[in-house]
């Protein structure tokens, strides 16, 4: 295999004491204000603004929804909301479906994450798949609406979650993954124009793609289709956006770790030698296949390499730069990137392609969230072996009920802002 190079760790330290940091303006909530004080009392104020939210999503106004929807968000960053949506599953589902197929670029974005959250904090099992089979249609169609960009490109990040939450089996993945590959590569057809999707919407697509692929081990496509894919994504390289070039260069590291290029190959080489019908044909795609790992190698070198242009950012271009170095490492002496993380003091690792790319997914989805449910969701402990510190709350029990319920309610009402005709505590930038 030759000589391993000395191979660059990523460590990043994400603790759950700090999750704020990295939180969107759209979905900051005020857990400085909630964390410790914990009480029934405080349990039950949250509750109610979240009750409240939810009545808020049945509103005509396009703005009380949105804020409705921020409320919900934030409520779901700051802890899985696991008996508030035991109660509301049905209706918080339904009212965001509504939401996307009437509502702003803006609203369609929160309504897509909630989803996505909603499916996150109930787990695996009939909820789940009750998420996936009443909104893969919704979701198809939104795509299909020939709406702008803005309001479709968080779809395919919700469509990734809620499959790879609570598809039953590899069939649903894939029907799912068919849907983005229409974004991705789309095809004229019966009395429809194909329209090219913006860079952005390219890109997202790609990357959710990627995440339900990492849960495909032993998906044996067609050998046609694995032609298309390969030969599609590779020519994303190409593009001139570098992050449309990151997300293919790691889709297409995945798909030579799992072996199935290698195995369609093999495949191929043998119904060469016994099959003289179909021999010429055959003998053009094993040729191309075999040209295509060439040329993503060659592809993988210049851009790991790549010097910076006239406007060009300096953070993705040492991002693309970076990655690629990963990629080459991979092709050229078979070592994923190794990269580590902290949480709550925790490290949580990764050793392959898959577990990256389902990492970065997850942590861009969630944002802030994502340490509170590394911690709290069994679910995510399950698909990273992670097992989080448990410890008590810091300064819990030196502050008594009545102390922390009066704190708590003055926080509010210093910091919570009237949104429609309720009163919450979350904070978001005004239009």
């Amino acid at each position: 295999m030759g000589r391993r190079k000395i191979q660059r760790k990523n460590v990043a330290i994400l603790d759950s004491d700090d999750d704020n940091s990295s939180e969107t303006s759209s979905s900051i909530v005020c857990s400085d204000q909630m964390s410790v004080f914990g009480t029934e009392e405080v349990e039950f104020n949250k509750e109610s603004l979240v009750d409240e939210a939810i009545d808020a999503l049945f509103e005509k106004r396009g703005s009380t929804r949105e804020k409705a929807l921020e409320v919900i968000n934030a409520a779901f960053n700051f802890n899985l909301q696991c008996q508030f949506v035991e109660n509301k599953f049905a209706t918080l589902l339904h009212q965001c479906l509504n939401c996307i197929k009437k509502g702003s670029s803006k609203e369609i974005s929160l309504a897509s994450r909630t989803i996505g959250l909603l499916a996150l904090t109930v787990g695996p099992g009939v909820h789940a798949q009750e998420i996936l089979e009443e909104s893969i249609t919704s979701l198809s169609q939104a795509f299909n609406s020939g709406s702008e960009s803005s309001k479709i490109i968080s779809i395919p990040n919700c469509l990734a979650v809620i499959t790879f939450v609570g598809a039953n089996g590899p069939e649903e993945i894939e029907k799912s993954m068919q849907i983005m590959w229409q974004i991705i590569h789309p095809k004229l057809g019966s009395n429809v124009i194909a329209i090219k999707p913006s860079a952005p919407i390219i890109t997202t697509a790609v990357s959710s793609w990627s995440f339900l692929l990492t849960t495909m081990d032993g998906w044996r496509p067609s050998p046609k289709l694995w032609q298309e894919s390969v030969t599609y994504l590779s020519s994303l390289l190409d593009n001139d956006d570098r992050s449309m070039r990151i997300a293919a260069g790691e889709v297409l590291s995945l798909i030579f770790e799992m072996g199935s290029l290698e195995k369609f190959v093999a495949e191929t080489k043998g119904y060469i030698d016994s099959s003289a019908l179909e021999g010429n044909k055959t003998k053009d795609r094993f040729s191309h296949i075999q040209g295509l790992k060439g040329k993503f190698l060659n592809q993988a070198r210049d851009l790991s390499v790549e010097a910076g242009g006239k406007g060009s950012s300096k953070k993705d271009l040492n991002n693309q730069r970076n990655m690629f170095r990963d990629v080459l490492e991979f092709l050229e002496y078979g070592y994923p990137p190794e990269t580590t993380m902290k949480i709550g003091g925790v490290a949580l690792q990764t050793l392959k392609w898959s577990q990256l790319i389902q990492l970065n997914f997850l942590k861009r989805f969630l944002g802030g969230g994502f340490a509170k449910y590394m911690q709290e969701s069994e679910f995510l402990q399950d698909v990273f072996g992670f097992t989080p510190k448990r410890r008590n709350l810091v300064g819990y029990d030196h502050i008594s009920n009545t102390e922390k319920v009066d704190l708590n309610k003055q926080r509010m009402l210093s910091e919570g802002r009237n949104i429609g005709h309720f009163a919450i505590c979350v904070g978001y930038e005004d239009s």
